[in-house]
């Protein structure tokens, strides 16, 4: 069985670490020099998709994409979402200021009747909002999980990952 699974978020959320945290093969990225300064030592963005890929048994492979996180590459959040059978929404924790960018990517993806999981990323540094403040920002429900994420440890992106998987499968079973 092949999942097709999406990672999306705003700008700087980790998306392009997450995946190349767990990927078993070289990912494919489309990084570029960023065009426009953000404020932050972040040197290049996604301009299309970031792509990797995990055998998880012989009978089951991921398949990641990795959404650009800035609004003016939207049109690929569409054309990466075709297909998915669940996708994870990255949150940077310490920048209060992405969840209004993630309030909008939430709003695009709600017609997208698939299960998601809410990972907020840079939760080992000092400053990070505790993934409770995330919940209630953002407005989620409880039905909705939101995971402590650090896109840069293989076993943080595991633990994510799976949590997303059980909610696929546990549809799948329904």
């Amino acid at each position: 069985m092949q999942l097709k699974v999406l990672v999306t978020g705003a700008f700087n959320a980790g998306k392009t670490e997450f995946i190349r945290s767990i990927s078993e093969i070289d990912p494919v990225t489309t990084e570029e020099k960023i065009s426009t300064f953000y404020g932050n030592e972040k040197l290049e963005t996604t301009v299309a998709m970031d792509f990797g890929r995990i055998n998880v048994d012989e009978n089951l492979v991921l398949y990641l994409f990795g959404t650009p996180g800035q609004e003016r590459f939207d049109f690929m959040w569409e054309l990466l979402s075709e297909g998915i059978l669940g996708y994870i929404v990255m949150i940077d924790s310490l920048d209060a200021e992405n969840l209004d960018q993630t309030r909008k990517l939430l709003e695009f993806f709600e017609p997208v009747d698939v299960p998601f999981v809410v990972a907020a990323n840079k939760q080992d540094m000092k400053g990070a909002l505790d993934v409770s403040d995330i919940r209630k920002k953002l407005h989620l429900s409880d039905g909705i999980q939101v995971l402590p994420c650090v896109a840069l440890e293989k076993e943080s992106v595991k633990e994510v990952l799976l949590s997303l998987l059980y909610e696929v499968m546990n549809l799948l079973e329904e």
